[in-house]
């Protein structure tokens, strides 16, 4: 607070001043009553509040926008919710694959915020190679599966790298190189053969394999020893057929066995996403924007998955 005596200084001393700012000299012509001010608050203090305004003023200006990520509807929200609640085998991936079939446009990592999901990735070499011989490329394994009477079955799948499509598959409880090979030709008729095939190093590749292989024009290519990475998608395909169907259902015998798989690869073929083909279905899905109607929900394989699609009301 200013002394009483500096308050009965005059205008132009106080303009003077070694403190004095263009805030008193613009005070003093316009405003008889500056002086009693003074008597309230120090100089000191206005020019404080001034730089404390300068510096919000500025900051306002160069923060961020209040606005954030755009608002994701009510709608959409609940749409997600229920793509979760009924196919809890689906990760974010996948969900984001279904919207997007729906003319949907939500980003993954929205999705992913609920969903988390894990990937590793196989080797940089070997992805390299596969992916410069994808159209040329099949492979070829056996998984087994136990059954309720004790038994286990063998599962043998041919898979094509483009589109991911399975092209053959078949149970047996006792697998044999004939049996093998017969599959193969099964799977290739006439002149359809690829040029590669890959496969791991297991005994039931026997002689009459070898040879009807050769026969048909294919290159062998085998994996390393205890390497199932080096055959991720024929692995990846296995997995996935456990983990969305057989985990889930207890095998009665070769007969179910078969029916099941058959329901499920419908599945994996038509309405099924994949990560690979960009969202897309190996057979391929077409796009159904919002304006052809609302969202129905279809199940699949007993329920264990859903499609959806647009119809109209």
């Amino acid at each position: 607070m200013l002394s009483s005596r500096r308050v009965q200084e005059n205008a132009p001393a106080a303009q003077a001043a070694p403190d004095g700012s263009p805030l008193w000299v613009w005070l003093a012509r316009g405003w008889a009553g500056w002086r009693a001010a003074l008597v309230i608050v120090a100089p000191d203090t206005v020019l404080r509040w001034q730089r404390r305004r300068f510096r919000k003023h500025w900051a306002k200006l160069s923060g961020r926008p209040p606005g954030g990520r755009p608002p994701v509807s009510a709608e959409i929200r609940a749409l997600v919710s229920r793509m979760a609640a009924a196919n809890p085998l689906w990760g974010a991936p996948r969900i984001h694959g279904e919207l997007l079939k729906l003319g949907i446009d939500v980003a993954e990592r929205t999705v992913s915020r609920l969903l988390p999901k894990r990937h590793t990735p196989p080797s940089q070499t070997w992805r390299t190679f596969l992916a410069n011989h994808v159209r040329d490329v099949v492979s070829l394994d056996f998984f087994t599966v136990p059954t309720a009477g004790l038994r286990v079955l063998f599962v043998l799948v041919v898979l094509a790298h483009h589109r991911r499509r399975l092209v053959h598959f078949n149970v047996t409880e006792h697998p044999t190189a004939a049996w093998t090979a017969r599959q193969l030709v099964e799977a290739f008729p006439d002149d359809t053969a690829p040029a590669y095939l890959l496969r791991d190093r297991d005994q039931v590749y026997g002689d009459a394999f070898h040879h009807r292989v050769k026969g048909m024009g294919i290159a062998e290519i085998l994996t390393a020893p205890h390497s199932p990475w080096q055959n991720p998608f024929a692995e990846r395909l296995i997995g996935s057929v456990r983990q969305e169907c057989l985990n889930h259902v207890l095998v009665l015998g070769e007969r179910h066995l078969r029916r099941t798989l058959t329901r499920y690869f419908a599945y994996y073929h038509r309405p099924r996403t994949h990560l690979a083909l960009e969202k897309d279905a190996p057979a391929g899905r077409p796009i159904e924007r919002p304006e052809v109607g609302r969202v129905v929900q279809i199940p699949e394989v007993a329920a264990l998955h859903h499609r959806y699609v647009r119809r109209a009301a």
